[in-house]
């Protein structure tokens, strides 16, 4: 039961982790919910979204290397780097306080459910970046994990990736107060460096046993 439970926290760190750093897309979800243009749409979009990636890349990506083959090593180390870089990301932005999400909200006028929805496709589906975050990275990460488990990762970063989305348009207003000062994202930033170092080191270790 703890491997169960532990594989998803992992998965909803990881998940969270890359959906919470500032971007076009938090931005878009948080105007969307600040002039009421359609926000339960855009944020389902967004999730379903990152069930399609996220999915890709546990049962394509993951389903097809296992940690201890060549590839799936390879997944595994570069996964691995991946996140000690992000944290090391997060961990400086957090020390110099750069962050802050800054949203415009000077347009009032009404925007149709149809631009709402083709806007959260481009933004979920055109940023080269999302697939390496979510099916090459994910894939890597899920390489490590037995078939019983891999469910249980989806499950906790589909848990994140729905908890973010629906907060962002559905108390925007409050959530634009909060994420706009420095100081917010300083924290924000040292836990996500934090989970990113914990999680990598796991992902290494697993690797690690594979192979010696």
């Amino acid at each position: 039961m703890y491997e169960f439970v532990s594989t998803l926290f992992m998965g909803a760190v990881i998940s969270g982790g890359l959906i919470v750093a500032i971007g076009s897309q938090n931005a878009f979800l948080l105007k969307t919910g600040l002039t009421n243009s359609h926000p339960f749409a855009a944020a389902t979009v967004c999730f379903l979204g990152d069930f399609l990636l996220i999915g890709a890349g546990v049962f394509g990506v993951g389903a097809l290397v296992t940690v201890d083959s060549v590839w799936g090593a390879l997944l595994s180390l570069a996964g691995t780097i991946f996140l000690v870089w992000y944290g090391t990301m997060a961990l400086r932005s957090a020390i110099h306080g750069t962050s802050a999400l800054n949203i415009e909200n000077d347009d009032q006028s009404p925007v149709r459910l149809k631009s709402t929805i083709l806007m959260a496709l481009a933004m979920t589906f055109l940023n080269p970046h999302v697939y390496i975050d979510t099916v090459v990275l994910v894939g890597g990460v899920t390489a490590s994990l037995s078939q019983e488990l891999k469910p249980w990762f989806v499950a906790g970063a589909l848990i994140a990736s729905a908890t973010w989305f629906y907060s962002l348009v559905f108390v925007a207003r409050k959530l634009a107060t909060v994420l706009n000062k420095p100081k917010a994202w300083r924290i924000i930033n040292t836990l996500i460096a934090l989970l990113m170092f914990l999680i990598a080191a796991r992902l290494f270790t697993s690797l690690i046993v594979a192979w010696v």
